[in-house]
């Protein structure tokens, strides 16, 4: 029988299956983990139908409905084997329709429901007729968009492949053929190739696993090791340079081996744990007394506390001791080593060197410094004593000495000593007489001036330690010996300004600048400045006062005469005379914000001498003292504003108002009648102003008087105006009235008399009078949006809510982009009772002006609690710093009953606008809540200092006639009680 025998044995290259089919369901190389892909060149031009858009549905879906004809009708769930098919799931219940379903999925399907799906089709297919032209036209157009945007590849080679028309045919010869480069390596096999194991490599596992105990000093030069000195060790890195440089070959090889001994770093690290394990145990076998709390900070005392290694620690030590060696005089190298086993824990051994180093150098001032610091008090003073004798010249050993001294009398003893050796410290004095009651000390310091002559402060000591007569002559006998020293002179001034004496410190200031020219010291003028603003902080004595309170209109008020004198000699240094009065004003902003005020009172002074017909500097100097003076302050410079520039009405007014605002009703009048006796003439504003303060007072027929006074002397729309208020107000319509219509003949363009005409036409119930009123002012004045707003509110009350809301269509075509009006077209579509429509007002509100603070406000509280945080957080992005929005922010942390940061956002919005009353009217409704009593009186505080006048719930009370009378905190009350808790 002969044998067979398969190829593959012969010859390793040939396969016994090559050629063979392959078997059923044989998938190339699944065996190995492959698994198929597909590539461009398997299907050639082919596109992925993927790629392509959507088709619409051109005709009629056969499912009826909107299900695309793309796909196969759904089919129908098959009927479980008992045949119920319903779903009893708990989620699919529902209490009021029970389970969800169709009621008739289990009737059969019968020739009526065939009739029914057909009509279905049919009108569905009608419907899709309708639009079949469209829909076709719009898929063809998206189609060559597609084809556009995304040409095939043909198409995008197509330029290409006409020029293969020009390929001759000895071109298409000379391309070469593909090769068939597959396996190549396979189908010639190379072969195979062994080559033998190094020795080196032999050697290797030779000696793997063994150990050494010494290494060579020239390897390991560039392992981590190498950063040995770049440690906290101080000067490594700069004197040694770490171990990359060669003085790791030579400084240290001096006397020792080149060798690292790793058998003793080993013996030394398990002496450590030997050390550390003894002093945490106990004697008792088996027990342990360790402080659980405690034991790491004892064994802190054993660690190093030097940032660097064991070996920086060794070398520094040898390089330090080889320093000692060389030059045993030197004491920073005894320092540095003290140093050092100070921080590597071994104190014992810095004491010894340290001493060491006091006995070879004992003149050291440095080395008996550190030998006191690094020993006991008890310890410290016999070497504090030893040190004195060896450096007797030496201050700071006898402040130590002094500082070691427990007792008073002792202190002062070793100090006494100092002086003798070193009558010149100026440091020993002080000391001394630090220790001394005043008059022991006044005697110190009549030897301190003659031993130290130079010394200001020694010289001034003395000074405030005497009588005026001595205190006078010790400061003679200082110029005589310091004639450069400044502050000399200025104890001089404020000597003379304790006994009032004004004279003499205009003269001592005025001769000290000479003096000090003489002796070549510059005067520098901001170090001058500087210096007044020191006096004020050392509480300089206010002499001024003394003189003012003789002639209140003399300003300054509240000052000092050393200041002003300072500032007045001074001021004008280096300052060019077109310059002055800039200067001066910017030099009184800075005294201001150093809380200088007596210096800014000296400034202003200053400049009112020199420019006292300057408007500019008595508004800076009126606001100063409104501001931060007292009502004598204020009331004294604008006397003087009055006196000065009496043809500056304002100046009267605001002095008539603050004798007002103080119940001086009498010389509120008078002043009042003096502006006008100075003035010449009645006018406007004044005449105005006195009759407010009969209004105030109650005396009406006064005020009619003053009223027709000033239609008669100053004539003007505002007049007429007021004159109306004042009579609607008291309830006088006809009078009111018949004074609008009489300001409308002259003044037909003022605006605000067509307001007070309505309204008043309005309380007389004439709503024809007063639509028509509304309606003349819009003709003459069609920008003014109170108007409008005043027109729709009259025509809503009249129950003409289709007009109301054409008015507010008309104002808001002829007043394009304005809040206001879009504010009220939202709150209008709300009080009808449409609030779809006040919706879509807000949102076209908020496209036509997106920055609008009101209408953010007003859009956050219209969403629902869920919605208010995101709106305000939008609202915050298009305005952050407007009062509207940080408001209704306040409010919604309110609502949220996050009170701190409510209050800081209110606070930051009475902050950001004081002159909205509705911000304050929240404020104190919030701190009725949820403040304490003097919370809420700093909120009325601030309210009545602002005076506000805006706000839309603010001005609806303060404007109405019968609060025409109540002061501002009044005001603010009513308004208060008019918001409401945020929910």
């Amino acid at each position: 029988m002969a044998t067979t025998i398969p190829g593959s044995l012969v010859n390793k290259t040939k396969k016994f299956f090559m050629g063979m089919p392959a078997p059923t369901g044989y998938v190339p190389g699944v065996g190995r983990g492959a698994t198929g892909f597909t590539t461009r060149s398997d299907i050639g031009p082919a596109r992925d139908p993927t790629e392509l858009p959507e088709a619409g549905p051109v005709g009629p879906s056969p499912q009826g409905g909107g299900a695309s004809s793309s796909g196969p009708p759904p089919k129908r769930a098959r009927d479980n084997d008992d045949g119920d098919g319903e779903d009893l799931n708990e989620a699919n219940y529902d209490e009021f329709s029970g389970y969800s379903g169709s009621l008739f999925a289990k009737d059969p399907y019968d020739q009526e429901d065939e009739d029914a799906d057909r009509i279905y089709n049919e009108v569905d297919d009608r419907l899709d007729e309708r639009h079949k032209d469209r829909r076709e036209k719009k898929y063809k157009e998206l189609v060559e968009k597609f084809h556009k945007e995304r040409p095939k590849i043909q198409q995008g080679f197509s330029d290409l492949k006409r020029q293969l028309a020009e390929v001759t045919e000895d071109e298409w010869q000379a391309i070469p053929e593909v090769g068939d480069m597959r396996n190549k390596a396979k189908r010639n096999a190379r072969a195979e190739k062994f080559t033998p194991v190094p020795d080196s490599i032999i050697a290797m596992n030779m000696n793997y696993g063994q150990m050494t105990n010494s290494i060579d000093v020239n390897s390991g030069l560039t392992t981590p090791f190498s950063s040995g000195f770049m440690s906290t060790l101080g000067g490594g890195a700069a004197a040694k340079n770490g171990i990359m440089t060669p003085g790791w070959k030579t400084g240290v090889q001096t006397g020792t081996s080149t060798d690292l001994d790793l058998v003793k770093i080993g013996q030394a690290r398990n002496k450590i744990m030997d050390m550390q394990l003894t002093q945490v145990s106990d004697s008792v076998t088996g027990q342990t007394v360790v402080d659980p709390k405690g034991y790491l900070t004892d064994l802190q005392s054993i660690i190093p506390q030097m940032g660097g290694d064991l070996q920086d620690i060794k070398k520094a030590r040898m390089l330090l001791k080889s320093v000692r060696e060389t030059n045993p005089r030197h004491p920073p190298a005894w320092v540095a080593s003290a140093v050092l086993e100070e921080q590597a824990g071994k104190l014992q051994t810095a004491r010894n060197l340290i001493m060491e180093g006091c006995d070879k150098v004992k003149n050291s001032e440095e080395l008996w410094i550190h030998a006191i610091r690094l020993h006991p008090a008890d310890v410290g003073k016999t070497i504090v004593a030893n040190a004195v004798r060896s450096c007797p010249q030496s201050v700071r050993l006898w402040c130590k000495a002094s500082d070691l001294e427990q007792d008073v009398k002792d202190k002062k003893k070793v100090l006494r000593k100092a002086l003798e050796q070193i009558p010149s410290s100026v440091k020993l004095w002080k000391a001394a007489v630090e220790l001394e009651d005043p008059e022991e000390a006044r005697i110190l310091l009549t030897r301190a001036v003659e031993c130290c002559s130079s010394s200001t402060e020694m010289w001034l000591a003395l000074a405030r330690l005497e009588t005026y007569e001595n205190a006078r002559k010790v400061l003679n006998k200082a110029r005589v010996h310091i004639p450069t020293d400044r502050h000399i002179w200025f104890a001089a001034a404020r000597l003379e300004e304790t006994r009032g004496q004004k004279d003499m410190v205009e003269k001592i200031v005025s001769k000290a600048l000479n003096s000090l020219k003489a002796n070549q010291v510059e005067i520098n003028r901001d170090q001058w400045l500087k210096d007044a603003i020191d006096a004020e902080m050392a509480k300089c004595p206010i002499t001024c006062q003394k003189e003012a309170s003789k002639a209140r209109q003399s300003y300054p008020y509240n000052c000092s005469f050393f200041l002003q004198s300072i500032i007045q000699n001074v001021i004008s240094l280096g300052v060019e005379d077109e310059d002055k009065r800039t200067t001066w004003l910017l030099d009184a902003e800075n005294f201001e914000k150093e809380n200088a005020f007596i210096c800014v009172r000296a400034v202003y002074a200053a400049a009112i001498k020199e420019f006292s017909r300057k408007k500019s500097v008595w508004d800076a100097a009126i606001n100063f003292e409104r501001e931060h003076g007292s009502l004598d302050d204020h009331e004294a410079i604008l006397l003087k504003a009055c006196e000065t520039v009496p043809e500056v009405e304002n100046y009267w007014l605001m002095l008539a108002k603050l004798r007002f605002v103080n119940k001086r009703i009498k010389e509120a009048r008078d002043t009042l009648r003096l502006a006008f006796e100075t003035q010449g003439h009645q006018s406007e504003k004044t005449l105005l102003a006195a009759a407010k303060i009969e209004i105030e007072t109650d005396e009406f027929e006064r005020a009619r008087e003053l009223f027709n006074k000033a239609r008669e002397h100053a004539p003007s729309a505002r007049v007429w105006m007021k004159n109306a208020h004042f009579e609607w107000c008291l309830g006088n319509l006809q009078e009111a009235k018949r004074l609008c219509e009489e300001c409308i003949e002259k003044y037909d363009d003022f605006y605000k008399i067509y307001l007070v005409l309505g309204q008043v036409l309005e309380e007389m119930r004439d709503v024809d009078g007063a639509r028509m009123a509304y309606t003349r002012g819009i003709r003459k004045c069609h920008g003014v949006i109170p108007l409008w707003i005043l027109l729709v509110r009259l025509e809503e009350s009249a129950g003409q809510i289709v007009k109301a809301r054409v008015d507010l269509e008309k104002a808001r075509l002829r007043n394009p982009k304005n809040e206001d009006l879009w504010l009220e077209s939202v709150r209008f579509e709300q009080r009808v009772g449409c609030p779809e429509m006040a919706k879509e007002r807000m949102s076209r509100a908020l496209q036509e002006c997106e920055g609008s603070g009101k209408l953010w406000a007003e859009a956050i509280w219209m969403e629902g609690p869920h919605g208010r945080r995101a709106k305000s957080i939008d609202a915050l992005k298009k305005c952050e710093h407007n009062p509207h929005v940080l408001i209704a922010a306040a409010r919604l942390f309110w609502s949220e009953r996050k009170i701190k940061k409510a209050r800081d956002w209110f606070q930051k919005a009475v902050n950001l606008d004081t002159d909205n009353g509705d911000g304050f009217a929240n404020f104190l409704a919030f701190e009725q809540i949820h403040g304490k009593e003097e919370d809420r009186k700093a909120v009325i505080k601030k309210c009545v200092q602002s005076e506000p006048r805006y706000g839309d719930l603010w001005q609806s009370i303060a404007k109405n006639p019968t609060n025409w009378r109540k002061t501002t905190e009044e005001i603010l009350a009513l308004t208060t009680n008019k918001i409401k808790i945020p929910t």
